[in-house]
């Protein structure tokens, strides 16, 4: 079932760069697309490895930050929280869950503290795109809807604090992610800012009902 995820999403991607399917007119991020998203202070995109786990804290599902734009495991599901229309962009203060599309897990955080800056780390948790109130990130812009080319913000729920990427390396940590950087949650700065790098969008036309997720 894995591997099926990870030959799906190359798919996708793929198939996104020959429809050039990130056109001009649409500009905005909708519930049911695919996206990388990149942190803009470090230039590294969201990441996970599948069945790769924290050393110690939660054993949960690593989130990482990666400098390689091409990898298939950066690749995050926009889910609404509650029901919505697949392909409806996703307005500036709707609460989201973002699953990863290999592993089918949740971007999640709690009072846990993270490895290496002791901020709260930030995993990959749930089974199927299914978990908890841990999973609930707000989107925080400055304009109505979120929009692909501009910086937002996700706001933990549960916490408070504000995903962003630490600017530690794992280079003595764990050597299976050896050159890529700590992702965790802590109070709004810099490295708090997101922006979508590549993305495969579903537009408001391809579907007419509304659904609570993927």
């Amino acid at each position: 079932m894995l591997s099926l995820r990870i030959i799906l999403a190359a798919c996708i991607v793929a198939a996104c760069i020959q429809m050039s399917c990130n056109g001009t007119t649409a500009v905005y991020v909708t519930f049911g697309s695919v996206v990388k998203l990149m942190n803009i202070a470090h230039g590294t995109r969201l990441h996970s490895i599948s069945e790769l786990k924290y050393i110690g804290g939660s054993s949960q599902q690593m989130v990482t930050g990666t400098y390689d734009g091409d990898d298939m495991m950066s690749n995050w599901v926009v889910k609404s929280e509650g029901v919505s229309t697949r392909g409806q962009p996703v307005q500036c203060g709707d609460t989201v869950r973002l699953m990863h599309l290999a592993s089918a897990k949740n971007l999640h955080s709690h009072t846990v503290r993270s490895p290496l800056s002791g901020n709260l780390e930030v995993t990959a948790f749930g089974e199927n795109g299914v978990g908890d109130g841990g999973d609930s990130w707000q989107v925080m812009c400055k304009r109505l809807l979120w929009r692909r080319d501009s910086p937002v913000l996700l706001r933990h729920r549960d916490t408070g604090s504000y995903l962003m990427v630490s600017g530690e390396r794992y280079d003595d940590y764990y050597v299976a992610v050896a050159d890529q950087l700590e992702v965790a949650a802590t109070h709004l700065g810099h490295q708090s800012y997101w922006q979508v790098a590549e993305g495969f969008y579903v537009h408001p036309s391809k579907f007419r009902n509304r659904h609570s997720e993927l």
